[in-house]
């Protein structure tokens, strides 16, 4: 008995582990058996390709490694963490809220490429991860919408309170903008719920996005 798969995706910066855990809040207190996923799964072994990737070891730009090859790397950590961690509860019918997915390849991979290459790509994505690796396709894929530049100094803030730093995703404003732009029409395309993180250029408070998170995923949950 499959259960459901529900994924928060966006740019960076775009507040997805926020959501992910209070619609996981959300959940619970309603009675679902759910848990949540996050990918990459830093200090797994199998995450550590994406990792290095990530951090510069394979260059110190996002252009530097591939949408391909750099597809393959966060792939092989998703195929892992099903077999290894969350495949059970996921086919014994529970609820799995994803924060990021396979789709973060499609938001962040596909901006590398021209315009005219990008369908044949998430053609590619989607046959290599959900057929060939037997992923389990998800059932709703919540997009995040947020203004490039309110992401990037909600990412510096979280830096200056977390005493992290950026990896070469975060800190290239210009991939960012071209993610978000791509990221948008394929969301449209593809008939993700778009939730809307901004007005007026100022993002909205994480309790009015999760009210909108929350009523999505309950009419996904009732189908």
């Amino acid at each position: 008995m499959r259960g459901k798969l529900i994924v928060l995706e966006g740019t960076d910066g775009s507040g997805k582990a926020t959501q992910a855990r209070l619609l996981l809040q959300s959940l619970e207190e309603g009675g679902t058996a759910c848990r949540e996923i996050d990918f990459p799964r830093y200090g797994n072994p199998f995450a550590e390709p994406a990792n290095l990737y990530l951090h510069g070891a394979l260059g110190g730009k996002p252009g530097d490694v591939n949408a391909y090859a750099a597809s393959v790397m966060f792939a092989v950590d998703r195929f892992a963490s099903y077999k290894e961690d969350w495949g059970g509860f996921y086919e014994s019918g529970g609820v799995v809220v994803a924060n990021r997915y396979t789709t973060s390849n499609a938001v962040h991979q596909a901006s590398k490429l021209p315009e005219g290459e990008r369908q044949a790509f998430l053609d590619w994505l989607f046959d290599l991860e959900y057929r060939r690796l037997g992923l389990p396709e998800p059932d709703l894929v919540l997009y995040l919408d947020m203004p490039t530049e309110a992401a990037r100094q909600l990412m510096r803030r979280r830096e200056q309170q977390t005493n992290t730093q950026a990896d070469i995703h975060e800190r290239d404003g210009e991939y960012l903008r071209r993610c978000r732009e791509s990221a948008r029409e394929i969301a449209e395309a593809l008939g993700w719920v778009i939730m809307e993180c901004a007005a007026g250029g100022m993002p909205r408070p994480p309790e009015a996005i999760r009210r909108d998170v929350a009523a999505a995923a309950a009419e996904c949950l009732s189908r």
